[in-house]
């Protein structure tokens, strides 16, 4: 039975005591935040979400401004003096369409050459040879030569980094050399252009004549659009360059000094003559548009033939020069009268198709061919008088194996002294990879006096 004081004592209790609660050190509660605070916040995220939709709205109007100006440089040509857009079509055709004739000012032109250039190397041996219209080619010999006589004679051949020369016995040359006719030159004439620098000797003094090397060109430190060939590293290819068009490659070229490319003619047909929509990419395997070097000149041969397909060489110069390493590095000019027998084993590399009517390959690409004798190419089942002197043929009877669209203009090297020699250039053919229709390519060998006469004109 409850008592009284009994009632009181457990009514004073509560009906679910709470257990003590011991505080724990390191635990904090986050303090509430005041309404000002959330307004602050509120306030931040509405101002970072604005810029943020103003930056991608920049972003979307920046890439529609590329792609809008992309496809206007790729039909229009901007007069920025009259402020006015004119087709493509018609800058580089004779008439000012711009005000101060703007759109006739950058423009391919083309050089025609009707004299001898007066310093060649000759045969495999690279005999130095100097020229005068009174005495005809003659073998330089060794008396007298100084290291400043290489120089001037590799400057004047265009392409001088650290060049060297050797003394080669007459009696090792080949036949129609040992007989001369021979030169030496005069003292004290080390900085006179080496062709004027000479006198007319019956035999050489010393018993050899000067063989020139007059760069590092074609030299790489290991060993196909090409249709049949294998992937390829710009390493082991660098001369290799893409020659671009409004971002778009179009063709191939050589380097074939830090400033100087060597391509096809027939790359600036139709509407491809103004220079400043020309880019040249170099130092890449994998095909890319960023960092290509601009161009201030386009120089085609003169004689060039579009119905024939003959004298198909142009020189492009770069507005400033490439910078030379692993993957920028140009080729060798081959000496003249080298004596390239058939069967020679040639390489031809390029991003062109993959096959007949195909695409463009991401990759450089590189095949192996063989040099077709020029009879045989020029035979009536081939391709008969089509294939002039200016050209060689290159490739297999049975086909699968060749260049193709996209390959115009590139290389076609041979290896010979430790280093690659540009032989030719790929021009033309029937299709690709057919059987019975390999590549024609220019003859290097044959344009050798126009190259010359062109970079010296245009140093």
């Amino acid at each position: 039975m409850w008592t009284t004081a009994q009632v009181q004592e457990e009514s004073a209790k509560p009906l679910n005591p709470r257990q003590a609660v011991v505080p724990r050190p390191g635990r904090h509660r986050r303090p509430m935040a005041s309404p000002k605070t959330q307004d602050k916040a509120s306030k931040r995220k509405r101002v970072l979400l604005t810029i943020l939709v103003v930056v991608v709205f920049l972003g979307i109007l920046a890439t529609a401004a590329y792609f809008i100006k992309k496809l206007i440089d790729s039909k229009y040509f901007f007069c920025s003096q009259s402020f006015k857009f004119i087709p493509l079509d018609k800058t580089c055709d004779g008439t000012d369409d711009c005000a101060g004739g703007q759109d006739e000012i950058t423009c391919m032109s083309s050089f025609s050459v009707n004299t001898t250039y007066p310093v060649r190397l000759m045969s495999s041996k690279q005999v130095l040879q100097v020229y005068s219209p009174g005495s005809g080619w003659r073998s330089v010999c060794s008396e007298d030569w100084t290291e400043q006589h290489t120089k001037t004679a590799c400057n004047q051949l265009g392409y001088a980094d650290k060049p060297q020369s050797t003394n080669v016995p007459v009696n090792t040359l080949m036949s129609s050399l040992k007989t001369g006719p021979f030169t030496a030159v005069r003292p004290a004439t080390r900085t006179t252009p080496i062709h004027q620098a000479t006198i007319d000797r019956t035999a050489c003094r010393s018993g050899s004549v000067i063989s020139l090397s007059c760069s590092d060109c074609g030299s790489v430190g290991n060993q196909d659009r090409i249709v049949g060939g294998t992937d390829a590293a710009i390493e082991d290819w660098p001369w290799q360059v893409s020659l671009q068009q409004g971002g778009q490659h179009t063709c191939g070229g050589s380097l074939v000094s830090p400033r100087w490319v060597v391509t096809a003619a027939h790359c600036f047909t139709g509407g491809k003559k103004e220079l400043t929509r020309w880019k040249v990419v170099s130092g890449r395997t994998f095909m890319g548009t960023l960092g290509g070097s601009s161009v201030d000149r386009i120089i085609v041969n003169g004689e060039y033939d579009p119905a024939q397909n003959d004298h198909d060489i142009a020189l492009m110069r770069l507005s400033s020069p490439i910078t030379v390493g692993v993957a920028r590095k140009p080729v060798c000019l081959p000496p003249k009268a080298f004596g390239l027998a058939a069967g020679a084993s040639m390489a031809v590399t390029g991003w062109g198709y993959l096959e007949e009517n195909g695409k463009v390959s991401p990759s450089l690409q590189k095949a192996s061919i063989p040099l077709i004798d020029h009879s045989v190419c020029a035979s009536p089942t081939v391709y008969g008088s089509a294939v002039t002197q200016r050209m060689i043929c290159a490739g297999f009877m049975k086909g699968g194996i060749d260049a193709c669209q996209g390959d115009s203009g590139g290389p076609l090297v041979h290896f010979f002294s430790s280093r690659w020699h540009l032989f030719g250039v790929v021009s033309w053919g029937v299709g690709c990879a057919r059987e019975r229709r390999p590549g024609v390519y220019c003859s290097v060998e044959e344009m050798l006096n126009w190259i010359h006469a062109v970079m010296e004109k245009n140093s």
